[in-house]
């Protein structure tokens, strides 16, 4: 999987669960703009 196939998994995943990018964030421990750039295919870390 390419990175913006993983982003597009990981935001239709995020979705189904009705989570804000913030919730998913927060529950990770990690920022919002990590969620958006993973989403986005940014990055992978």
């Amino acid at each position: 999987m390419d990175q913006k196939r993983i982003g597009a998994f990981i935001a239709q995943c995020r979705k189904e669960k009705n989570l804000t990018q913030m919730q998913l964030a927060e529950t990770l421990g990690i920022t919002n703009q990590a969620v958006s750039k993973w989403e986005n295919g940014v990055s992978h870390s």
